[in-house]
Parts: structure tokens; sequence; C-alpha cells
């Protein structure tokens, strides 16, 4: 059976640049349909956070931002589920990546406040970056990856082809004006060859073990391109 690590950010806000705290944690859709494709598709999934601490959903996720009434209303029936699962992660410590066939970090604010400094999760991204094995990362997670350094302070993913979240589409959240930083430029800064496309339509990146989804929107494109990739 096909076994798959869900990298979730533990965090429930994300601090901006004038000291607030904007109430944030893991986007639904990225969580929910990714989880759903591969559930459907028999593979074994476990969630893993920093710390097992249970991720916070960001509410905004399942409000108008996160699409019409009816889609928002399976995903929450979808979270509802699993919540078994979403409320007992294992400590990402404890976890042997080696064990799994795909390593996949979902989106939302949340990465930006934990992820993007967590050294094991930098360890774990750059080992598997290493070994061949799939990696996906969806929207924000990408900011994960700044945390993944070589022993020259170099990023391990400097020179691979990737998307996250265009600038564009940031500065349609009205807090984004007080962003400390936005993911496009930091990835570009890291020496990603970053790509994009049109804001909130799908759009996914593949470079070699590496994938990448650009926004929510391309998580049920992403986690198909996983399954068919597995499958073949």
């Amino acid at each position: 059976m096909t076994k798959v690590l869900f990298v979730v950010s533990a965090a429930d806000r994300w601090t901006l640049n004038d000291g607030t705290v904007h109430p944030s944690g893991y986007w639904a859709e990225e969580l929910a349909v990714p989880h759903r494709i591969f559930s459907e598709a028999g593979w074994d999934i476990t969630i893993a956070t920093p710390g097992g601490k249970p991720p916070t959903l960001d509410e905004l996720s399942l409000g108008f931002a996160g699409g019409m009434p009816k889609k928002r209303r399976a995903i929450k029936n979808y979270l509802d589920s699993i919540g078994a699962a979403l409320s007992a992660p294992r400590p990402l410590d404890e976890v042997d990546v080696d064990e799994f066939d795909v390593v996949f970090y979902p989106g939302g604010h949340g990465p930006m406040e934990d992820l993007a400094y967590d050294e094991v999760s930098g360890e774990l991204l750059r080992h598997r970056l290493a070994s061949g094995k799939p990696l996906a990362l969806l929207c924000h997670a990408p900011a994960a990856i700044l945390a993944a350094t070589n022993p020259d302070g170099s990023s391990a993913f400097a020179g691979y082809r990737m998307t996250g979240l265009s600038n564009r589409e940031e500065r349609l959240n009205w807090f984004a004006r007080k962003a400390p930083w936005r993911l496009e430029d930091k990835l570009k800064e890291a020496g990603v060859d970053y790509l994009k496309g049109m804001p909130l339509r799908p759009f996914v990146v593949t470079d070699r073990n590496l994938y990448t989804g650009q926004n929510p929107q391309s998580s049920e494109k992403l986690a198909h391109l996983l399954v068919s990739q597995l499958r073949g």
C-alpha cells in the first residue's frame, strides 16, 4: 500500500510586520481535497505536525474565500469525517520519512509562521529532496523550504523549478499589506526558478521528484498528478 505523510503547520496565527496577530492555520481545501483523493486511491495517510500539536483550521478557508457554498460544505464535511486523525497527529520529530512513498505539505498562512523556521521540517525536506522520492508542497507550504539549507547556508532547493502563492494572489488578502514577507519574493531569493500561472487558476510545476501547486485551486490537480505518477 502506498503510504503518504501529510506535514501540516501547527501554527494558529501569522504575526504581521506591525506586531499584530492574524488568526490562521491550514487552508481547508488544501488538506481536505488531496486527503480525500489519496484516500480514495487506497493510500495509507499519516498526519504529522511540529510537536504533535493538533492543527488549526483557518476559518477564512470555509468562508467566502473558500469558494461556493456547496464546495465549502463538502470540504467541511470531509474534514469532520477525519477529525480523529486531525486531533491526534504524530510529532514531526518522531517520523521516519523514509517509510513514506509520498510527502505532502498543504498550505495556508500557518507555514509562514512555523514551518518556514522549523529545523526538523527543514532537514526532512532536504533529505527527502535528495532521496529522489516524491515531495509535494501546495500554495503557502513552499515557505517550509526556507528552513531547508545546506551546510554552506544555501538553499537545498536552489535551481529547482517551483511554484507557490504569487505576490498578486497574496495581495488579494486585505491583511497582506502588513505581511512581513511574501512567498514569491522569498522563493526567488532562495535561488528557486519560480514559475506562476494565472491568479486563482490551477497551476502545477514538476521538477524531478518535486511537485508544487500555486494556490488552493491547484489542490485537486496536484493530488491527481501524484496518484497517476505513483500508479505509473
